[in-house]
This record gives structure tokens, sequence and C-alpha cells, in this order.
């Protein structure tokens, strides 16, 4: 089943060769969820900080049961700070 999935700002580095602007179409089996796509390509869990399917978000506990479907786009983004004091 093909998804395709994003991985943005520092997280990018673990995406396979061949990723074009942060993103890639990937094979994954029928039963995988956002934890074992996040597992599989070495992402570590404690960057992998804000998670979305298509665009929605993804608690930490609905992501090792969420099994992904396909063509849904699996997006992740490490932790974010900034702003000013």
């Amino acid at each position: 089943m093909k998804i395709s999935f994003k991985l943005f700002a520092s997280l990018s580095e673990f995406l396979p060769a061949g990723a074009l602007d942060n993103q890639i179409e990937i094979d994954v089996p029928a039963d995988a969820t956002p934890a074992w796509v996040i597992s599989h390509y070495k992402v570590p869990r404690e960057l992998a900080h804000l998670v979305l399917i298509d665009g929605f978000y993804v608690s930490p506990d609905e992501r090792n049961t969420r099994v992904l479907k396909e063509h849904e786009v699996l997006a992740v983004f490490p932790p974010v700070a900034g702003g000013r004091d």
C-alpha cells in the first residue's frame, strides 16, 4: 500500500534517497500505523512531536493503533521553539 511520508525541519535527514521537498511516496504494509512508519525510518520517537494524517492531528496514544489507509499523507514535525521572551 502506498502513502506519502513527509518529514519537516531537522527530521528530513531520515527520509530515504529520492525524497523531494521533504516528501516521498513509500510502500507500507496494510496494517502499518504512524508509529510503525516512524520507527521503520528510524525517526527518534522523542523527535516525532507533531504527527498528522491528511492534516489531522494524531495523538501519541493513537499513533500505535491508527492504521494508515492507501494514499494518506503522514506528516511528522519535530518540537519547535521560538518566539520572544
